[in-house]
């Protein structure tokens, strides 16, 4: 199996994940208002930075997105992450390469860009950048991802 081990890895895991599982603070990367949204807007690069909340292991990053509906009579909403009710939307578990032993307080910092990619443009390209300077782990990495 190792030799489709590398493509695996770049695809990320569309699943539902238990909030026991995480391990970190969660992090906004992005606001986005379809109502204003013009070409190039789902393009981005944010920044990141999640703080341990307990000693463990980290496996991948998980992406989940919150919606508002601002434009109603009475706000409303919901959130696909591990720690909301379930939706049929799920997370996405972006694997790591690398298992990063994190202590309580350790911070990874990073950088997530998205875009769509330029062949098939429903598909979404993801370059993740992350680092970690902990006292079991020191890891500095870049990893792909292509969703379909």
């Amino acid at each position: 199996m190792s030799c489709i081990k590398k493509q695996a890895m770049m695809e990320p895991l569309v699943d539902t994940v238990d909030q026991k599982q995480i391990v970190t603070n969660c992090h906004l990367l992005k606001t986005m208002d379809i109502s204003k949204m013009v070409l190039g807007d789902a393009s981005f690069t944010a920044p990141f930075k999640l703080i341990a909340e307990r000693d463990d292991y980290t496996h991948a990053f998980v992406a989940y997105f919150d919606v508002s509906f601002t434009k109603c009579h009475k706000l409303m909403g919901f959130s696909t992450g591990p720690r909301s009710r379930a939706t049929h939307w799920k997370q996405t578990v972006l694997y790591l390469e690398d298992v990063l032993t994190i202590c309580e307080v350790e911070t990874i910092i990073g950088s997530m860009t998205v875009a769509p990619n330029k062949k098939n443009p429903r598909d979404v390209d993801i370059m993740v950048k992350y680092s970690l300077s902990g006292r079991r782990c020191v890891v500095s990495r870049v990893q792909f991802y292509k969703m379909h």
